[in-house]
């Protein structure tokens, strides 16, 4: 018995609420519950343009040093002469000289020369044979005169090939004279269809490996003079070489070979202009004549461009490589001046697809801009598919050569993403990739002070904004994030420091983005981003749009990555950017909280939103908490005078009525930083007066502002002074009443006061005074078997408690029963730990219990047991 007595006499080291050892930032943000917390807070508010503009109200451009949203477009905007269609064939010289044929001898008579008309007559005739050729194919099938495959005419005994075939060496007339025979044409075409019969006989023997042995004349490859003819070397071949295949011949092969291949290309391309005039006249001539007719009746306007499309289309004339599209072009421009929106977006369509430039490229675009700017024409664009035509535009065009063509292409497009139908497309068709393909186009001219660069700055304005739209967009934020939009973003910012407009709408991305974690792991990636961010800063300290967004952007990054914490932190000048940002928005709250004041005005009550300069000071305040999350920096913050003396400034001059989320954040920050114990901390000098500022916010009606002033308090209470603060202000009374809170964040902020309070011996009775030790008790009953934490610190207060007491019964009282039934229950592992629980909470509830409730508890409950008043 004397034993255990002497064992019970020991001195027992009470319990703090945390003990103060070297550890890891895991460990402290795990151990010091409710302690050191970050801040979340609202994102900043960008209200949208009442008016769809080329650049919005609030631009830095001046008015004259940017292209304009509204102008005049007509159809002198257009260029005809840049409309001429495009050959697509590079002319290679003639690597030989035609020589002149004046003098023919008999046995050269042999040699098959073409025969050009005499006169002028002639070459009418032959022109109008052509044309009544032509007539007679498009009656039919358009195809059969001139594309008649060699398979086909083996098939034909009718065909005019076989005759053709066994009379090769004869004379042109004689081989005329056998066509008449034949065809029904007159003799005015028959040197044509000779002509066209051996082109034709010429692709089946070039097929067939046999090409090269008889040509009359190779299409594309002679001079026709009225007064002399002229022939080319290369084709003049004796009629012997024609009788006999088999001969050599001294002209060289390879030279002729060439030639054949170029005759075939260039009859193929005949064809193919055949063709297209056949199409041109059947299908879009009568569309075009319907165009002139029709310009009063818009309806059938616009039902007339959409044949014309369809038509277009249909016959592969869309491009530059359409003969006639001059003529096209000429006609839907004169329409432009026809003011109609959906007739206009039919025309703008159809010129994008006709793939113009220069000027008129400009113009369509400008076009295209004035349609998209009117938002009531969203539903005829979409159905019109314009969005295509101008993403083409971005992905074909040249960015130096049609910058400010671009320009109103981008521009309309920000305009259609603004409807979120249109911008759900441009996820959908690719565009983020061709929007951060341009963005690096851009990046890669980098040279600050030329013009070119100031327009591209225009461009670069459109397409920032329409990123912006784009970042609402969940599928477009993953697309963003896996093609590395936050790297080439920082680029541009970096290069744009000067562009207010460019830095506004990409801080703006940010802004958004950063509020999800993954785009914010991959900005943080970007190391450059914090000496980006705090360059703005300085730059743009009373810019309080940008300000804030940036701030806010700083407190997402610090929020929830440490390496953020201490990498923001190392940027040079970082702390003292801060200090003046918080400077210079305290003094401008109180400017207009003076004005206010003077002006007659009445205090404000309980003001919906915060005033700009609180809402920065709000962000800022923020980013401070983040940041003194992280062991080294939250002991140098500490330390900062300059900053723990603003902090309580706001605790001064704000109550919780005026700005809630001001004063609970200042007071959150406050005690984070007064967690730690170092060396000439600025808390611990000031912490008297910081008190003081707290109880003015315990006392008020706002319960998340009295739950925080207990948190600081809980820090604060491990020194004497404050110890002795609480009890002469009586706030111990006010801390044992929030036990009846029914709230565990309340009761584990007020319990961990009166654990340190408990430390001191002369006053550990005011527990018993107010009722304490009853609703301690409670507490332990109501919260212990779902917070192990809660119930440590109900267990360590009353191990503080009965350190000396004489009886266990005059100690504990009435309520001594129920604490001992409460701690052997809760000991009870079976009892306490449902192991119908999910696993991984099992395991949280369990390691907490071992750890921290466990020790404690039954510590307590042998000292209670073992003590010598206590009854057998």
């Amino acid at each position: 018995m004397q034993a255990s007595k002497n064992k019970n006499t020991q001195k027992a080291e009470p319990f703090y609420r945390f003990s103060v050892p070297k550890q890891t930032s895991s460990e402290i943000i795990n151990e010091a519950r409710n302690v050191l917390r970050t801040l979340r807070t609202r994102r900043p508010f960008t209200p949208t343009e009442d008016q769809r503009k080329l650049f919005g109200s609030g631009s830095s451009r001046a008015p004259q040093n940017r292209p304009p949203s509204v102008f005049s477009l007509h159809a002198s905007s257009f260029d005809v002469t840049e409309s001429r269609p495009v050959s697509g064939v590079r002319l290679s010289p003639l690597n030989h000289k035609p020589i002149l044929v004046t003098f023919i001898k008999d046995e050269d008579s042999s040699i098959c020369l073409p025969k050009p008309p005499a006169d002028a007559a002639e070459v009418r005739k032959v022109s109008s044979a052509r044309a009544r050729l032509l007539r007679r194919t498009s009656q039919g099938n358009f195809r059969s005169a001139k594309m008649v495959s060699p398979d086909q005419n083996e098939e034909n005994p009718d065909s005019e090939e076989p005759s053709m075939k066994s009379n090769l060496c004869r004379s042109n007339d004689n081989c005329l004279a056998e066509q008449r025979s034949h065809t029904p044409f007159n003799d005015d075409s028959r040197q044509l269809i000779c002509n066209e019969h051996i082109s034709r006989l010429e692709r089946e023997d070039f097929r067939k490996g046999t090409a090269g042995t008889f040509v009359f004349q190779l299409g594309g490859e002679r001079s026709v003079n009225s007064d002399s003819r002229f022939v080319d070397e290369g084709q003049q071949f004796p009629c012997d070489q024609m009788k006999n295949p088999g001969t050599s011949s001294s002209w060289p092969r390879t030279t002729g070979w060439k030639r054949r291949v170029t005759g075939l290309k260039d009859e193929t391309r005949r064809d193919k202009s055949e063709e297209e005039e056949i199409f041109w006249h059947i299908k879009i001539l009568p569309i075009l004549h319907e165009l002139e007719k029709v310009e009063d009746d818009i309806e059938n306007l616009c039902l007339a461009c959409t044949k014309l499309y369809q038509a277009l289309s249909e016959g592969n004339m869309l491009g530059k490589r359409f003969k006639r599209r001059s003529v096209l072009l000429k006609t839907l421009y004169k329409l432009v001046d026809i003011d109609s929106d959906p007739l206009c977006l039919k025309l703008a369509k159809i010129i994008l697809a006709m793939k113009v430039d220069g000027k008129n490229l400009l113009s369509v675009c400008k076009l295209a801009f004035k349609i998209c700017r009117n938002e009531e024409n969203d539903d005829i664009i979409r159905n019109d598919r314009l969005l295509d035509c101008l993403l083409e535009v971005l992905r074909t065009e040249d960015l130096h050569k049609n910058h400010e063509a671009l320009l109103y292409c981008m521009g309309a497009i920000k305009f259609m993403s603004g409807n979120a139908v249109l911008l759900n497309e441009m996820v959908n068709k690719g565009a983020i990739e061709m929007f951060l393909q341009l963005m690096k186009q851009i990046n890669n001219h980098t040279k600050e002070n030329d013009t070119y660069f100031s327009k591209l700055g225009h461009l670069l304005v459109q397409l920032t904004a329409t990123l912006r739209n784009l970042s609402e967009s969940p599928p477009a934020r993953q697309q963003l994030i896996c093609r590395g939009a936050a790297a080439e973003l920082c680029v541009a910012l970096e290069q744009r420091m000067s562009d207010k407009d460019v830095c506004a709408y990409i801080i703006r991305i940010f802004s958004k983005l950063s509020s999800y974690d993954d785009f914010c792991a991959a900005l943080a990636d970007c190391s450059r981003c914090y000496m980006l961010f705090l360059a703005l800063l300085n730059k743009y300290q009373k810019q309080q749009d940008l300000v804030i967004r940036i701030i806010f952007i700083l407190g997402n990054l610090t929020e929830k990555n440490n390496q953020a914490r201490e990498q923001f932190f190392k940027e040079r000048g970082s702390v003292n950017t801060l200090i003046s940002l918080f400077q210079t928005y305290h003094e401008l709250d109180l400017d207009a909280q003076k004005s206010y004041h003077e002006g007659g005005g009445e205090e404000r009550k309980h003001p919906k939103h915060p005033s700009e300069a609180e809402d920065v000071l709000i962000k800022l305040i923020r980013v401070l908490a983040n940041l003194s999350i992280h062991p080294s920096v939250g002991a140098a913050l500490a330390a900062a005078p300059r900053i723990v003396e603003l902090l309580v400034t706001v605790l001064e001059y704000k109550s919780v009525g005026d700005c809630e989320e001001l004063v609970i954040n200042a007071a959150t920050t406050i005690n984070n930083l007064s967690y730690y114990k170092v060396e000439s901390s600025a808390v611990q000098d000031k912490k008297i007066h910081i008190a003081e500022m707290l109880l003015k916010l315990l006392m008020s009606n706002n319960m998340d502002g009295v739950v925080e002033a207990v948190r600081v308090f809980g820090n604060l209470s491990q020194y004497h002074e404050i110890c002795d603060f609480i009890i002469q202000k009586k706030i111990y009374k006010f801390l044992i009443a929030l036990l009846d809170a029914k709230s565990q964040d309340v009761c584990f902020s007020a319990c961990g006061v009166l654990l340190n309070l408990t430390v001191d011996e002369d006053k550990r009775a005011l527990l018993m005074e107010e009722g304490g030790i009853g609703k301690l008790v409670d507490c332990l009953e109501d919260f212990g078997p779902t917070d192990w934490q809660l119930a440590c610190l109900i267990c360590k207060t009353l191990w503080n408690y009965s350190e000396n007491m004489t009886s266990v019964a005059s100690c504990f009282g009435e309520d001594m029963d129920t604490l001992l039934v409460l701690l052997t229950s809760l000991l009870d592992e079976e009892l306490v730990l449902d192991y119908s629980l999910d696993r991984d909470l099992r395991d949280y509830h369990k390691l907490y219990w071992e750890r921290e409730f466990k020790p404690v508890a039954e510590k307590l409950l042998h000292r209670i047991q073992s003590h010598p008043s206590f009854p057998l």
